[in-house]
């Protein structure tokens, strides 16, 4: 049997980029690829558009982690075009297809058989945030705290879209609230890292959820319906799993997967220029 605590689990990134865009649709391409800002070229000055996915990874390598798993579906194939084999990033990039399409969780697991005995370092590819060193400060975290979970935590500045999370004065997190209608909450999480533990607690976890609604439906999955991480992450604290959070900038995430959001992001970088958006 596998000491997990006498070794030091490698980081991997995971990527939940199956969703269908249904907000902002129709696109021409996947919304992970929609382009944000400019980057330069190595070796010369000249610079081409920089797609939204590229400052998550690119925040991911800045933290040391080198390989990482994009979950996809069926059909959004220029995600692995346009990205390849991460050489672009200095970065080893990997591909899943989900199986399961009831919500971001069952994405995740999918990767289940291949990072199971690693760290997992999680981010969403639509979101925008500037702090270069939010995955090594929660990873760092992690690392200090041998939490199961941290959580990178932003000021939520729309609670009906978001996991809305409750913290104490240590900043562990006490609940979770799934798109609240109205909260006095004041923060939502971002971006994550969580140990074996956590990964072996969601497959678990959703083992049972998967059986229990087959079931309920009489062997159906016509019923079942969207699970978020958040859900997850409240069922592992009242299992007893210590999560905490790592507040990680005074300004909101932007989620670009809204009109409102879009015409945001768009509008902050055609006022910065190619120097990117300033967000508050």
């Amino acid at each position: 049997m596998i000491d997990r605590d006498a070794q030091v689990a490698e980081v991997i990134g995971l990527i939940p980029a199956a969703g269908l865009a249904t907000r902002i649709s129709p696109l021409s391409g996947s919304k992970e690829l929609f382009p944000v800002g400019f980057r330069s070229l190595a070796g010369n000055d000249d610079s081409r558009p920089k797609v939204i996915a590229h400052y998550l990874l690119e925040k991911m390598r800045l933290a040391g982690i080198t390989k990482a798993y994009i979950v996809l579906r069926k059909g959004k194939w220029d995600i692995p075009s346009y990205f390849g084999d991460g050489s672009m990033l200095d970065m080893n990039l990997a591909y899943l297809i989900m199986n399961l399409p009831f919500g971001a969780p069952y994405t995740v697991n999918q990767a289940y058989p291949y990072v199971k005995d690693a760290n997992i370092a999680l981010g969403f590819p639509d979101i925008f945030f500037e702090d270069e060193d939010a995955f090594s400060r929660i990873l760092s975290r992690q690392a200090e705290s041998k939490s199961d979970v941290v959580l990178g935590v932003f000021p939520g500045d729309q609670p009906s879209k978001m996991d809305m999370v409750a913290l104490d004065d240590n900043n562990q997190i006490s609940r979770i609230e799934i798109k609240p209608v109205e909260t006095g909450l004041r923060y939502t999480w971002g971006i994550a890292v969580w140990t074996p533990n956590f990964t072996q607690f969601m497959h678990d976890f959703l083992i049972r959820h998967y059986s229990a609604n087959k079931e309920a439906d009489e062997g159906s999955t016509s019923v079942i319906q969207e699970l978020f991480l958040g859900n997850v992450i409240q069922a592992a604290i009242e299992n007893g799993l210590r999560v905490e959070a790592v507040k990680i900038s005074d300004a909101p995430f932007i989620d670009i997967g809204t009109p409102d959001n879009l015409v945001k992001i768009i509008q902050q970088f055609a006022l910065k220029g190619m120097e990117g958006p300033r967000q508050g």
